[in-house]
Order: structure tokens, then sequence, then C-alpha cells
């Protein structure tokens, strides 16, 4: 074939030539300011953030102030933040005047008068704590706000109520412990020649899951109650050993009842009446010992009520009570260094995609986190049990 014989193509030479290509340029989101403010509430211990963590954001070009002694019930002083890069503050407004405030417990109707307009405020909620008059009051401050218990990950599970109900289950069983040598002197767990101690446990979810498995780590004899027949199932695969576990019936359950030495609640009941009737408990034996962890989302025993760190449990028909609503407290460290790895991943979150609002727009997870939107209520949930008027946030964010 001759090298000067034509090629034919469809296009034209103009066609053919390179030409300019638009790309989409995603703008960095600002910078912006974290406060920390000193937890007030229920002699709260934990914090949201470790000095390592202020030092990646301080280095991110972020702004982050602490209130002083906001770590210092975990074993991090101001010191610490200081050579971290974070500014100390005497002055609880000024942590409650930043772009974002990071707390554990929900602010007191006290602090939300020092939250700033537009401000993003991440903390727990604890649905059962709160009234109407509280969202009410919040609301008129215009802000952001996410609850710990609504934040999902990508996978569609509530990743940071995972995190915490890891903690909480290992240490339901190690303060049940304590409470038990403390009645009646009984060791939690076995020894060779001496009957083990018989552990109920209601709920077979991440808190239940941990709580069997440091149950039986120390030698008890363990039994779990659900409704839920897959997540039965999915303890057993996850536990090595075949844990004897039942559906919620009360014959089976009274009985189980009558020989346990502890009762762990392990079933967020809001809205639902208690799955453990006060007759159920003046049937238990004296001495024994009962933690109802997920209080503050409704009880799991119906004698069971909110105590406090100076006075952490009641007893009522010779058993024993603790219903802390902060219970992983009692390990402030471990549990703020695990909420702190969160938030970091969080945060730099913010940074990939360009700022909070286009989190908001792309992440459909962190835009179904919020409670309230510039003051909106968009939370179902909070609107029916509170009669509060509902925003679809997806209405409000396009």
């Amino acid at each position: 074939m001759s090298s000067t014989s034509t090629i034919f193509t469809p296009f034209t030479e103009e066609e053919l030539m390179p030409k300019e290509e638009k790309l989409e340029v995603v703008k960095k989101g600002k910078t912006f300011s974290i406060g920390v403010p000193k937890e007030t509430c229920l002699n709260e211990k934990r914090t949201c953030i470790v000095p390592d963590a202020v030092q990646i954001l301080v280095n991110n070009g972020h702004k982050v102030i602490i209130e002083a002694g906001a770590g210092l019930g975990s074993y991090y002083t101001d010191l610490l933040y200081s050579e971290a890069g974070a500014e100390i503050t005497d002055d609880p407004k000024v942590a409650f005047a930043q772009d974002l405030v990071l707390k554990i417990n929900p602010p007191t109707e006290e602090e939300i008068e020092y939250l700033r307009p537009l401000t993003y405020l991440i903390s727990a909620l604890q649905i059962n704590l709160r009234d109407k008059d509280y969202f009410l009051k919040l609301a008129s401050k215009k802000v952001n706000a996410i609850a710990f218990e609504f934040i999902i990950d990508e996978y569609k599970q509530l990743s940071l109520v995972r995190l915490i109900g890891e903690i909480a289950g290992g240490v339901s069983i190690l303060y049940a412990s304590e409470l038990l040598a403390m009645s009646n002197g009984l060791m939690l767990g076995g020894i060779t020649g001496v009957r083990p101690t018989e552990v109920v446990i209601l709920g077979a979810g991440i808190v239940g899951e941990f709580a069997t498995k440091a149950a039986i780590g120390l030698g008890a004899s363990v039994k779990v109650f659900d409704n839920s027949l897959s997540k039965l199932r999915r303890l057993h695969t996850l536990v090595d050993s075949r844990v004897p576990t039942s559906i919620i019936d009360p014959k089976e359950l009274t009985k189980s009842l009558r020989r346990a030495d502890v009762v762990i609640g392990a079933l967020p009941r809001l809205n639902l009446p208690p799955i453990v009737t006060e007759e159920m408990v003046t049937k238990m034996k004296k001495g024994s010992v009962i933690i109802d962890i997920t209080i503050d989302n409704g009880k799991v025993i119906e004698t069971s009520e909110l105590t406090t760190t100076e006075n952490p449990f009641v007893i009522k028909h010779g058993v024993i009570h603790c219903g802390l609503p902060n219970l992983t407290s009692k390990m402030p460290r471990t549990t703020t260094k695990a909420i702190s790895n969160f938030f970091l991943s969080y945060l730099l979150g913010y940074d990939d995609e360009g700022g909070f609002e286009n989190m908001l727009i792309h992440k459909s997870e962190i835009k179904q986190s919020l409670y309230m939107y510039k003051g909106r209520h968009t939370k179902q949930l909070i609107c029916n049990r509170f009669d509060l008027p509902y925003h679809d946030i997806n209405l409000l964010i396009f």
C-alpha cells in the first residue's frame, strides 16, 4: 500500500485537535474554630478530644479553644493541650462561642445562652432526660445540632453509639463485680469447686455483646435475652462459647431472674414499657445487682432510677440498682481516647468535603445525624415525642 494513501476518519482536522477541559475544583473548607467546654453535669469526667488530636487539627489550620480543666477528669492537663497548640480559656462563654462546639453531655439551659446562631453543636442528647422547653430554647438560638445517638457512618451503622457501647458493655460487668463483692462478698465469675455467678443480660446488641464477652471472660454463667432472633444468632457467631439465649418470655425471664446474681439492662426502651417489672425484681435474690445501662433511653427495669456519680446506686427490695447514664465515665481516659479518635476522622472529613454545608449535601449519613438545622427540628422521633413542628431535612438542604 502506498504511504501516501489517505486514511478515512469521520472527524475533521479541527475536531482532532486537543481542547481545553473543564475540571471541577473542590474548594477546601475554610478553617474553623472548635470549642471544648468543661463538662458541668453528672460529675462527667470524659471529654471529646485528646491533645494528640488537637495537634493534628491545629496543624491542619484549625483553631482549638479548650476551657481550663476540661481534660482533668480524663488525666489530660491544660499544659498538655497548650503544648499541642490549643488555646486555654477560663471563660466558658469563649469555648461556647466557636464555630463548632464539642461536648459529651448536652448543654444546660444556661450554657445554651452562650451559643452563637448557626453554631454547630455535637453532643449526646439523652432524650429521656429532656423536655419540650429544652428543644424550644435550643431552637431559639438558631443552631445546628447533632446528637451522638444519631451519628451514622457510610454503612448505616450508629458508629459512635457502637464505640461507646463496646466500652459500656465491658464496664458494666466490671462495676457489677465491684458492687456484688460489696453487697454479699461474691466474686463475679467462677473458680474451681465453686458455683459460678449467674449473669442475665437483656439485649443482644453491641452493649450486650461486650457485656457477654466480659462476663464469660471472668468465668460467669451467662444467659442473654432479646426479641430479635437475628441478634441472638449473631451473638452466637461472635462469642466463642455457646451462650444460652432466649426470646423475652416473661415466665422464662422470671425464672432466670430468680437465680441471677447480676442483671444487665442493655435494651433501649424509648417510648416503650420496661421489660422487667417490679414484681419480678421482688423475687430476685437479696444482694443481687441490677445495672440499667440504657436508662437515658428508657428503663429496661421498672424499679430503675437515674443515679449520680456521688450516689451511683440505690437499694430496692434488697437489690442494688445502678442507673448511671454516663457509666463509661468510670473509665474516662479510655472513653475519651475512643471518642477523640472518632471525632478526629469526622473533622478531617470536613476538610475533604470542603465545609459542613458540603458534607450535609453530599453525605446523607451526616444529614440524617442532625436533629436541628438552623433552629428547625429535623428529627421525626423527637418531634413526635415532644409535639414539635417537624421539618424534612431534605427540603432544607439541597
